[in-house]
């Protein structure tokens, strides 16, 4: 496969900015049911196109035509973003008036940038590896890598969407705007289902991690003692682990003193109506807490092969919960009395970038140096 498929998927998702610019004009006096026939028949041309474009060479892997299509929407939810900012204006106006109003919150706001910049990203990263059957590395930017490359991006993508995905349906459920489901709503649930089985697909991938070692090597000898980055990883767990009951209870209104304490003064954002945030610390204490508890395990006792793999799903997650959280803590669409204090934010930022950077970093270790967690075979006894 040629690299003019993955040059073509990039050419059709910048596509997106003057088609929204032009149903924008075509339908701004319309209601709508109208914008979301012109929704599907959006996806239904861009459906084409794609296979018109990729006809002399059609990729494989049917997981193309679905990042095609996402790469294509991420451009849209930027400019969505872009325009609730007023940094650009008369793209989507029409949607934002029409859109279930969770998207004019500061949580789909955050929601917004994040599918429109970093998925866009992931989106562009995927597509090259199936095109050209590798992706760049950071650290060697013209040579190609192991199509394991693809299914670690992927995993990240598939953490980070059923985080978003989670918070999303359960903020809409219990929160101020659960009344408000429309058409929108249907088509947004197609969308979820089509990345559910692209989360199976990336997950059936086979990995390179499995292959085992012949032999024990050193590093599975040394202690914790002698391994010190993996000592201050699992220093940093324990008050991860910590923090994230602590923000759990928070929001099931604990009584504690320390806990209404920490909310007004560092996160009323907790508090908030919309729901978005007391469902996104619910989903990190029934998840994030048990993968601490895991990850743990998996630093102390050598041959947990789950490791990588498991760290790359909740990097994502967390990264997507953390940029949404933090954002929305901060924005303006968040009501004046549930944003971080201007004196307590130098503290609540160290915090949550703390909470977030380090998984990343864990994250990185465990996949460039997996050793560790490869189980040993034993050698076999010559006759």
């Amino acid at each position: 496969m040629s690299a003019s498929a993955g040059t073509g998927v990039f050419l059709l998702s910048l596509m997106s900015i003057p088609m929204c610019y032009l149903f924008n004009s075509l339908i701004c006096n319309n209601s709508a049911e109208a914008f979301f026939s012109t929704g599907c028949t959006t996806v239904l041309i861009l459906a084409i196109s794609v296979r018109f474009m990729f006809k002399k060479k059609v990729p494989v892997d049917p997981v193309f035509y679905v990042f095609a299509v996402y790469a294509f929407l991420s451009v849209v939810n930027l400019i969505i973003g872009l325009e609730q900012d007023n940094i650009i204006d008369g793209f989507v106006t029409f949607y934002l008036k029409e859109a279930a109003p969770h998207i004019n919150t500061a949580h789909g706001h955050m929601i917004s940038y994040w599918d429109g910049c970093v998925h866009y990203l992931m989106y562009l990263l995927m597509i090259a590896a199936i095109t050209w059957g590798y992706v760049l590395h950071w650290s060697q930017m013209l040579h190609g890598l192991h199509r394991d490359s693809y299914r670690a991006i992927g995993l990240y993508w598939v953490g980070s969407f059923l985080m978003r995905t989670i918070v999303y349906i359960l903020g809409n459920a219990v929160g101020k705007y659960g009344t408000h489901i429309g058409p929108l709503f249907l088509l947004h649930m197609l969308y979820i289902s089509v990345s559910v089985w692209t989360c199976f697909r990336i997950f059936s991938l086979p990995s390179k991690q499995d292959r085992q070692l012949t032999c024990t090597q050193e590093d599975e000898r040394k202690s914790l003692l002698h391994r010190p980055l993996d000592l201050l990883f699992v220093i940093y767990l324990i008050p991860a682990f910590a923090f994230c009951i602590f923000r759990g209870l928070i929001v099931l209104d604990c009584s504690s003193k320390c806990c209404q304490d920490y909310t007004q003064q560092y996160e009323p954002y907790l508090k908030d109506p919309s729901a978005y945030p007391k469902v996104q610390m619910l989903v990190n204490m029934l998840y994030s807490g048990p993968y601490y508890i895991m990850t743990l395990y998996g630093l102390l006792v050598p041959g947990c092969e789950w490791m990588p793999e498991l760290t790359l799903v909740h990097s994502g997650a967390l990264a997507q919960a953390q940029f949404s959280h933090i954002g929305a803590s901060l924005h303006t669409r968040t009501p004046f009395s549930y944003r971080v204090p201007a004196d307590s934010q130098p503290i609540f930022l160290l915090l949550n970038v703390l909470y977030t950077v380090v998984p990343q970093a864990l994250c990185y270790h465990c996949c460039t140096k997996p050793a560790f967690f490869l189980r040993p075979m034993p050698d076999k006894k010559s006759e």
